[in-house]
């Protein structure tokens, strides 16, 4: 079952002790969400996993659909009755044994991809590719961002699930809260950022070294009361 972006907002002003919003308006949680949606997408791909049938073009160099951020993995053949699984090889071996291997008659049975991290959205196939070959890949999908509610509302008007797994939901709850506690406002709790910083780190199995310091200072509700 889906997690409403509405549930989140809701349980971070609980937090906040701001159910009213006062403090941190919603908009501004909504855009501490989406931030929160980008970083999880970034730090575990996995959370965003997707399956495609990809029309490849013609030639070695590949890239993932439009909405994608990073290619997982390619699973095997869509194009050909065998479905034959594609291997992944390190780029070099190929390089190395057939230096002249990009310039080949392109082919719609793929045997090996091959990938290069720094460049997330994009890898080659061997064969090149010709025109009517089709991959299987899992791909991590960009979330989709929540529309931000006008300001003044109230966290019930936040509408729409939120675009990572709902197993990232505490963890997503954690990024909001971290973001509004690292603000150089009155409200802030620098101790308390870290905490959540840290939870939210735990909770996506990566440690963060860094000490978290003060933003600046927010544009929003610096004077609000108490």
């Amino acid at each position: 079952m889906a997690t409403t972006a509405q549930s989140i907002i809701r349980r971070v002003t609980e937090t906040l002790f701001d159910v009213t919003s006062v403090r941190w308006t919603v908009d501004r949680l909504v855009r501490y969400l989406n931030d929160g949606q980008r970083e999880i997408a970034t730090l575990r791909p996995d959370a965003m996993n997707a399956a495609a049938s990809l029309n490849l073009v013609a030639g070695a160099k590949q890239a993932i659909p439009v909405d994608g951020e990073k290619l997982i993995k390619v699973l095997s053949n869509n194009s050909t009755a065998s479905k034959r699984a594609c291997t992944k090889v390190e780029i070099t071996l190929l390089d190395n044994q057939i230096p002249g291997w990009r310039g080949l008659t392109g082919a719609t049975e793929i045997l090996h991809w091959m990938f290069d991290p720094l460049e997330p959205k994009a890898f080659e196939v061997y064969p090149p590719a010709a025109s009517g070959a089709v991959l299987m890949i899992e791909y991590a999908k960009r979330p989709t961002d929540i529309e931000e509610p006008a300001s003044g509302s109230l966290y019930t008007a936040v509408t729409g699930d939120i675009g990572v797994s709902e197993l990232f939901g505490n963890a997503l709850q954690d990024y909001i809260l971290y973001r509004c506690h690292a603000e150089n406002t009155k409200y802030a709790q620098p101790a308390r950022a870290q905490a959540h910083y840290a939870a939210f780190g735990n909770a996506l199995g990566v440690e963060f070294k860094a000490t978290v310091e003060l933003g600046a200072a927010s544009d929003q509700n610096k004077d609000a009361p108490e």
